[in-house]
């Protein structure tokens, strides 16, 4: 199997919901480090798995979207606790449907909320 992966950083706020969290009950920020995996058996006729330009270009576009901004206000997260868990899998869902490459076989998003925490979720196409 072939993987090509990118990260990128952003800052976005959240508040936790639906229990008694402390200090994660109230607006703070994370500074996440989104880490996008792309899987698959062949190579197109490039020798790309996927064109770096096309997952740069939408990953961006993703990090855009939620940079700075408070992901609790966000129709995406609507009657949702904004955990990364689930922050994890609305980015990948998202970079799964842009990134329209007909080899992938795996789409991976890991998604750190700080140095020591993170949370994965990947999609088979």
């Amino acid at each position: 199997m072939h993987s090509v992966a990118v990260r990128r950083d952003f800052v976005a706020q959240h508040y936790l919901i639906g229990g008694d969290w402390g200090a994660e009950n109230f607006k703070h920020s994370h500074h996440y480090i989104l880490e996008l995996e792309l899987t698959g058996r062949t190579l197109d006729q490039h020798g790309y798995l996927v064109d770096i330009v096309e997952i740069e270009t939408n990953l961006e576009k993703q990090v855009a979207y939620y940079r700075d901004r408070t992901l609790n206000e966000l129709p995406e997260f609507a009657g949702l606790n904004p955990s990364v868990e689930h922050f994890s899998r609305i980015l990948c869902q998202a970079l799964s449907a842009a990134i329209q490459a007909e080899n992938l076989a795996k789409i991976k998003v890991k998604l750190w909320e700080n140095d020591q925490a993170w949370a994965s979720f990947e999609l088979e196409r």
